[in-house]
């Protein structure tokens, strides 16, 4: 078993799509997702808050990188990796909302702590 959850989708996508939905999670600080998209995109986004934490030029390269939007790496770096100075780890919630109308997937707010 992989450390990590397919999501029915090839490397490449799945790859993009969780980029997506951290970059869209450190602009708008909630997002609304499917409970498995949620517990991924939220593990890649604990990574980016430690690495902007550090606050170096190497960490604030390998932010760029992964995120899609220099806007969004300049907000990690100048107002979220702050508030998390004194906490280790943990600056994700996942808050269930119900199924969806849809097909019934499991809906879940991700947001900031």
């Amino acid at each position: 078993m992989p450390g990590y959850r397919k999501l029915g989708r090839s490397s490449d996508h799945r790859k993009a799509m969780l980029r997506n939905l951290v970059t869209d999670l450190l602009r708008e600080e909630r997002i609304t997702t499917t409970k498995f998209r949620a517990k991924e995109a939220g593990r890649e986004a604990e990574k980016m808050i430690t690495l902007a934490k550090k606050g170096d030029l190497a960490a604030r390269r390998q932010v760029m990188a992964y995120l899609y939007d220099e806007d969004v790496v300049s907000k990690l770096f100048d107002d979220i990796a702050p508030r998390y100075e004194d906490r280790n780890g943990g600056y994700t919630r996942i808050l269930k909302l119900g199924p969806r109308r849809g097909d019934a997937a499991e809906e879940v707010f991700l947001e900031l702590v």
